[in-house]
Order: structure tokens, then C-alpha cells, then sequence
């Protein structure tokens, strides 16, 4: 009996081995996120780890960095995906714009509504004309893969009072990235610009240096501000914060065909993991923004278009002032329009 059992053992073994061959590790994606295991980034890499290496049957294996072990800001990781010791780097556009000053389309202010709007733009050839954008810009040497998301969306919050109206920011110290078009922003609603540093954006907060900030509720939280003072947040969702994730290209086409599309079909499903994770974990951040004193304030439409309308300037200055700015803000221009449409068909036959 049991000699009839290990046989039955083996020949299930030996089955199962037919019917699935293993297929040797034949390449490795190494990918880079200066961010922690808390973020949507993780999240997304996770997940694309996860599709990448079942898909290929082993063929691919993803090695995820986490942090600035191989690199420290988006200039360098850029650079090390140009010359091939980083297969994969997610930036913000903030983190993109030295190289590829265009990309601060995605920093526009009131240019995409919603959730559904943002998500359909992106997923569509708004990112393939970037893409061929970046390649040509780049010497055919960084291929950008999709976007998602990254933190939500922007919104202004300060340490000092309630903003209803964008003349409420009028002479405050905001916070911004070095890039070009925050500044401009920032600098179009009458507050000053104040470039610091992430990791310096804490203490900054809390001394005074500078009196607010443009980032997503989880990030707010994640970094405790509100324990240096930040606790009045008004929800006018001027950007949705982007995640550019950039492949090397030349690692990417060196993979035969059905390797390369089980890639891209990775990168779909980390979009669409970043995507999701920011409006789950937003959830219990705005309860404990709240719970913790904080002022929480949605503007009512009106509100909002005032917003809008003080920012159109930033738009004259994006489209003729940046490199590729007129090309791309057409595209993205057509794209909401095009979104925006079918959302609203497809909304009228659902509420039928």
C-alpha cells in the first residue's frame, strides 16, 4: 500500500512538472522607489512583483529597492535608468521635470475633475504620446511605462486659517518642490513659494519657515504635520498626484515579445493598484485629521471655479515657457474632453 502511494506521489509530481515547465530566471527588473513600505509605490510594486514573476513562469524576477540604497532623487535615478543599473524608477513629475520639463502637465491645476477622469486620461494616449516624448528626448534610453498614482490629490493646507478663497492664501509661505510650475502656482495666488526639502518639510512647518503645503491627505498624515501645526486642510483637489514609472528601454526591448508583454501587463496592474490604494487609505486619515482637531473644508463649487479661474495664468505660463508645454497640454487638453464625454454617456445609461 504504501509502495502504491509513493508511486501515485511521483507520477502526480511528474504531471504537474509536464504540465507546468518551470522555466529558468532569465531576467531580473531591478526597481526603485525612494519612498517606504507605507506607500502607494510599495503597493504597486508589490503587486507588479507578484503578476510579473506568475506570468512569466519564472522566466522574470523583480527585485524592489525601497528607499535611496541605489539612488536619492530623481535626477540620479534617471540617470542610473539611462545607463542601465536601474531597470525601474517611479517619480513624481516634480521629480522628472529637470529631464522632461513636460511632464508638469500632471501639476496643472483644475485641469482633470475627478477620479474617473484622471484614471481614463492616463490609461489612454495622453501616456503614449509622453512616452514617445521621453524616449526622443531621452536618446531612445528611458521608456515611460504608465502612470498612476501616488497620494490622492493635492490640496492646500496650512498651520495659520480656514482658506475658502484663493485670496486667503494671499502672502502665505507654501511649501513647494523645486520644480518650476508649483512655484508658478503658488506665486499666481499671491502666497511665496518656499522650495524645502521632504525630509525637511516637518521642522519646517514647525518653526515657521514655511506656514503651508500642496500635498494628499495621506501623506500629511503619514508624516505627522498636524503634530507641527498644520491643521487646516481645504479639499480643492487642484492636481492629482501622478506616479511616472520609467523603464529602461533598452532592458525592455532586449526581452522577446511575450516577455514584454507580460511587462506591460504588469505595469496595468500596479496602475491600477496605485489607483485604489489612495482612496482606501485616505479613509481613516481624514478620521484622524479630524479627531485630532484639525479643520477639514470642502469649497462649494463656486468656491472652486475661483480657484480655477485665479489659476488660468499658470496656463499661459506652462504653454509658453516649457519645453513641449503647447504639445502636451493640447493632448491632455483632448484627452479630459474625450474622458469627460464618454463618462458622462456612460454615466446617463447607468442611472437609466
Amino acid at each position: 500500500m504504501l509502495k502504491k502511494m509513493t508511486t501515485l506521489a511521483a507520477t502526480l509530481t511528474m504531471t504537474a512538472a509536464l504540465a507546468l515547465p518551470a522555466m529558468a530566471q532569465e531576467y531580473t527588473i531591478r526597481a526603485v522607489a525612494n519612498s517606504n513600505e507605507n506607500d502607494e509605490d510599495y503597493d504597486g510594486l508589490q503587486v507588479f512583483k507578484s503578476y510579473v514573476e506568475s506570468a512569466s513562469n519564472g522566466a522574470i524576477e523583480v527585485e524592489i529597492y525601497m528607499g535611496t540604497q541605489l539612488c536619492s532623487n530623481g535626477a540620479e535615478c534617471l540617470q542610473g535608468v539611462a545607463e542601465g543599473s536601474i531597470d525601474v524608477y517611479i517619480s513624481t513629475s516634480g521629480g522628472a521635470a529637470g529631464l522632461f520639463p513636460y511632464v508638469q502637465v500632471l501639476d496643472l491645476p483644475y485641469v482633470m475633475q475627478d477620479d474617473r477622469v484622471a484614471e481614463k486620461v492616463l490609461s489612454g494616449d495622453f501616456t503614449r504620446t509622453m512616452r514617445d516624448m521621453a524616449l526622443e528626448d531621452s536618446g531612445g534610453t528611458i521608456r515611460l511605462m504608465t502612470i498612476g498614482n501616488t497620494g490622492g490629490w493635492r490640496n492646500f493646507a496650512n498651520t495659520k486659517r480656514r482658506v475658502q478663497r484663493p485670496e486667503d492664501l494671499k502672502g502665505m509661505k507654501i511649501r513647494t518642490v523645486v520644480a518650476d510650475l508649483p512655484q508658478e502656482l503658488v506665486s499666481t495666488l499671491e502666497a511665496a513659494p518656499t522650495p524645502i526639502p521632504w525630509p525637511e518639510l516637518f521642522t519646517s512647518l514647525q518653526t515657521g519657515v514655511v506656514e503651508g503645503t500642496k500635498n494628499g491627505i495621506t501623506d500629511i498624515m503619514s508624516m505627522k504635520f498636524p503634530e507641527a501645526g498644520l491643521q487646516y486642510l481645504t479639499l480643492d483637489g487642484h492636481a492629482y498626484m501622478g506616479a511616472l514609472w520609467w523603464m529602461s528601454n533598452d532592458k525592455f526591448m532586449a526581452m522577446p515579445e511575450d516577455m514584454r508583454r507580460v511587462v506591460v501587463d504588469g505595469f496595468y496592474q500596479l496602475q491600477q493598484a496605485t489607483f485604489a490604494a489612495p482612496k482606501r487609505k485616505s479613509i481613516p486619515a481624514y478620521e484622524e485629521f479630524v479627531a485630532g482637531g484639525g479643520d477639514l473644508y470642502v469649497p462649494s463649487p463656486e468656491e472652486k471655479q475661483a480657484f480655477a479661474e485665479a489659476a488660468q495664468p499658470v496656463y499661459e505660463w506652462f504653454t509658453a515657457n516649457v519645453q513641449g508645454g503647447q504639445e502636451i497640454f493640447d493632448v491632455m487638453q483632448a484627452a479630459v474632453t474625450k474622458a469627460t464625454k464618454e463618462l458622462e454617456e456612460e454615466r446617463a445609461r447607468d442611472i437609466q
